[in-house]
């Protein structure tokens, strides 16, 4: 009865919030006060269990690229898709779909899952395995340090009762891969070839490892990322045993930039194992190639009678990779940055020379946002620290003589201009 209550109030709660415009976490929280053990038996009953996806950068990316791999090979999954990846977020994304018994319906759960909150899930949610994608600069404000980071991954990825996925480029989840086989674990891993990271302005951007040589050996990669287009990459896959060789698989990326590519890889590299004898390569091609981006993320939103594209800068890594891959500087660039970005200290570590001039700054962070602009020696056209009138401005301005309008903001501007341009297809609504 508790469980039905959880279920019905959540929903209650989901639909007036959603009266108002958008997506909130408040309807998981309902759930969560009413039946606090909501998310362990909602997902109790998958046959194939829960898979994490967790790690600084590309979760919910990821996260995408491995429900839609999934689904092409025709498994009913269950996943938040949003981003909502605290425990509230997960629950207001079962609401949108579980029973009123409380129990999930599929055969899969994917669940993206913060790295300080995926401890303790862990443990509610017995994932049968993890996908561990990178350590960065990310949120010192709550983290301190990225070697905190990496205690949290190790965590997961020990509490994983079957198997565990690492990124072999990252030096910390190498490390912590290592550790992991040779205390007895099931690890996989995948890899970009190192000419491709050599070629990238700024590398992966991914956290140098301090702390020494791990006792125990990588094993080799079933998933390398092999050559890299505009929006295509080349994965080669490992022999898997003998009625399984070698093989490479041609893929499309939904955003420019090698991140997206190693997000891939992870994905297909999950894939794989999960689905042993079941994988099928041309499955990932199929599912790349009609797979829709999550919101915010390489995101193009057509707006009246033109597109604008948005580049959301989660932390300084984020920033630099998509600026590393623009095509060619924009012609009209809006940035807004607010309290979601507590020190933006970081951006004057930023590489910024791919764009030539911005054309409006908001946000309450405009003004130092504008004087690094200013220190680089690139224009800004106006500060309007308020979103509206900003915004307005910005739309106002005539097309692009080529390509598109193109706004660079964090995680919460993009959730508010998506809500003031009419997006509202949003469920989690929190990081």
């Amino acid at each position: 009865m508790r469980y039905r209550l959880a279920v019905i109030a959540g929903r209650l709660a989901r639909w007036l919030l959603r009266l108002r415009g958008g997506g909130s976490a408040v309807p998981g929280r309902v759930a969560l006060a009413i039946a606090p053990r909501f998310l362990e038996r909602s997902v109790s009953r998958l046959p194939l269990g829960v898979v994490f996806v967790s790690g600084s950068n590309g979760k919910s990316t990821t996260t995408n690229m491995l429900t839609g791999i999934l689904r092409e090979h025709g498994l009913n999954v269950f996943t938040n898709p949003s981003g909502g990846n605290l425990p509230q977020g997960i629950a207001s994304a079962l609401l949108a779909s579980v029973p009123l018994d409380g129990y999930v319906r599929g055969d899969v759960g994917v669940i993206e899952v913060d790295e300080a909150y995926g401890v303790d899930l862990a443990t509610v949610l017995k994932p049968r395995a993890s996908l561990l994608l990178n350590v960065q600069i990310d949120q010192l404000n709550r983290f301190f340090e990225p070697t905190r980071v990496v205690g949290m991954l190790r965590t997961i990825g020990a509490r994983s009762s079957e198997f565990v996925v690492v990124n072999a480029d990252d030096d910390s989840l190498a490390r912590v891969g290592a550790e992991l086989a040779a205390e007895g674990r099931d690890v996989s891993t995948f890899e970009v070839a190192p000419a491709l990271i050599a070629a990238s302005p700024n590398g992966l951007a991914n956290v140098e490892d301090f702390s020494g040589v791990a006792s125990g050996t990588l094993p080799p990669p079933t998933v390398t990322v092999a050559s890299l287009g505009a929006r295509t990459a080349s994965l080669d896959l490992a022999a898997a045993g003998p009625s399984t060789p070698a093989s490479s698989v041609e893929i499309a990326l939904p955003a420019r930039g090698l991140h997206y590519a190693v997000d891939a890889a992870g994905a297909t590299a999950m894939a794989r194992r999960l689905l042993g004898d079941r994988f099928r390569a041309d499955a990932v091609t199929r599912a790349m190639t009609s797979l829709r981006t999550v919101y915010g993320r390489g995101e193009t939103l057509r707006v009246g009678d033109e597109d604008i594209e948005i580049i959301m800068m989660k932390n300084p890594p984020s920033l630099q990779l998509n600026l590393d891959y623009l095509a060619e500087a924009p012609e009209q660039v809006f940035v807004a940055v607010d309290e979601g970005t507590p020190d933006p200290s970081w951006v004057y570590d930023i590489d910024l020379s791919s764009i030539a001039h911005v054309d409006v700054i908001s946000g309450t962070k405009a003004w130092q946002f504008a004087t690094r602009f200013g220190y680089a020696g690139i224009p800004v056209g106006s500060v309007v620290p308020e979103l509206r009138p900003a915004l307005n401005a910005f739309l106002a301005l005539p097309k692009p003589s080529h390509g598109t309008k193109t706004m660079i903001v964090n995680y919460e501007q993009m959730m508010l201009i998506r809500k003031q341009l009419g997006f509202l297809d949003l469920e989690g609504g929190e990081k």
